[in-house]
């Protein structure tokens, strides 16, 4: 598999693996499997596997928050506005982070698949626990 075909289909908020989606319920709410292929995305049963993609989500804030600082200061030296600068800057920290939740998941999906490549158990079926059913005990 490519890993630039592994990149764009993270990049169009799809199943890295297959292409298959769509990979959100809602905004901020991922599917546990993909559609097509079946792939858990939560691929470590122990839990903290999304440490990633938060990781991912805050050095791509911090990115933008430098990006956007140093270029503002480039185009409005010698006398920047300062308070503009905060504010924008501020407003820019709360929003970012929201609006690329969705592409830091499907991203640290492919690395994650770059650096690990799948397993059958990635495709196993989720499991009730025995006694269980409809998430309430008998």
């Amino acid at each position: 598999m490519g890993l630039t075909r592994l990149y764009l289909r993270a990049l169009r908020l799809r199943c890295p693996a297959c292409g298959g989606g769509p990979a959100f319920v809602s905004w901020f709410r991922m599917c546990p499997n993909c559609p097509g292929c079946g792939l858990h995305f939560d691929r470590e049963p122990e839990g903290g596997y999304w440490v990633g993609s938060y990781s991912l989500n805050l050095f791509a804030t911090e990115l933008a928050f430098a990006v956007g600082f140093v270029g503002a200061l480039v185009l409005t030296w010698p006398d920047p506005p300062w308070r503009a600068l905060v504010w924008w800057n501020l407003a820019l920290m709360i929003a970012f982070p929201m609006v690329f939740f969705p592409w830091s998941k499907t991203l640290f999906i492919a690395i994650d698949l770059t650096f690990r490549p799948r397993e059958p158990d990635d495709y196993r079926q989720p499991e009730e626990p025995a006694g269980r059913v409809g998430g309430r005990r008998p």
